[in-house]
């Protein structure tokens, strides 16, 4: 592998995707950002440029330093176009093992010998994963959080074969983007994950008994608890498929803690997915805003 990566790839262009591209461009690499559809590369450039906007009002950070990170920037369709070159790359696709594995059997094709492979997957086994590829050793979890721009954290996850270079790789590209880190070995739901999904089973088994509203769980949990956000309200920006995904695979290899709720299912059957249908738990404008609140 490359002993200095200088150009990043970054595999799906929704809020993940856009934002680990972003402080990716931010922190010097040259990035291309590769989705299927166009209309999606186009909306992630707009979000991109926003937020870049609102750190220069919030002082963050001066006009010139957006410029440098929008010119670090570019966006195809073409996947071979985006990683042929590429040091490293970040998958940050549908939370779903076989198009993952997919994914990456096709990455190991097309990326040259020293690229390290990333996955964004917040549950999912990187074994497995790295087990599609010829070259599980460079194969590796980098699990960044919503909105990836803001929050601090990248837990980063060895597979069986993970060497110690591609840890200390992932590592670096941590630092350079801003962020810190935690070492995780490589079990159903990591850290994070596994803690916030049983938070949230139980706030859901709490809603279906009547407990109280998912307002009020919500609540409690900021005012009593010092969360930064209610479990109703933290599902909605993960996206409630999203969560059932890891739910579905933690509920395999961890046991009953983890079943997906009733609700949870019905919720997601009906399309109400959170934020980005606009409707999941609560309601939101066309901000992103809680109605109502």
């Amino acid at each position: 592998m490359a002993k200095e990566m200088t150009r990043l790839a970054v595999i799906g262009s929704g809020i993940m995707g856009n934002g680990i591209a972003q402080i990716g461009a931010f922190g010097g690499y040259a990035t291309r950002l590769q989705d299927i559809s166009s209309e999606a590369l186009a909306k992630a450039r707009k979000t991109i440029e926003a937020n870049l906007r609102k750190g220069i009002e919030r002082g963050k950070y001066e006009e010139a330093d957006m410029r440098r990170a929008l010119g670090n920037l570019s966006y195809t369709t073409d996947l071979r176009e985006a990683v042929g070159d590429a040091d490293v790359v970040i998958e940050a696709v549908t939370e779903n093992l076989e198009l993952k594995r997919a994914l990456f059997a096709r990455l190991d094709e097309l990326c040259p010998p020293r690229t390290l492979l990333a996955t964004n997957t917040s549950a999912l086994s990187i074994t497995a994963i790295a087990a599609a590829t010829k070259r599980p050793a460079q194969v590796i979890g980098m699990h960044f959080f919503n909105p990836p721009h803001i929050m601090r954290l990248i837990e980063i996850v060895r597979g069986l074969e993970t060497s110690d270079e591609s840890l200390r790789l992932a590592e670096e590209v941590s630092r350079r983007m801003g962020k810190e880190t935690v070492a995780v070995n490589d079990k159903a739901g990591f850290i994070t994950s596994r803690i916030n999904a049983a938070i949230g089973n139980e706030a859901f088994r709490m809603l279906e008994e009547g407990v109280a509203s998912a307002r009020d769980i919500d609540k409690a949990v900021r005012l009593g608890l010092n969360f930064p956000m209610g479990p109703f309200e933290l599902v909605d920006l993960v996206g409630l498929d999203t969560r059932l995904n890891a739910l579905e695979f933690m509920h395999q290899h961890l046991g009953e803690r983890y079943r997906p709720t009733p609700i949870h299912r019905t919720y997601v059957a009906a399309g109400r997915l959170g934020r980005k249908s606009g409707k999941g738990f609560f309601e939101y404008d066309a901000n992103g805003n809680i109605i109502g609140e």
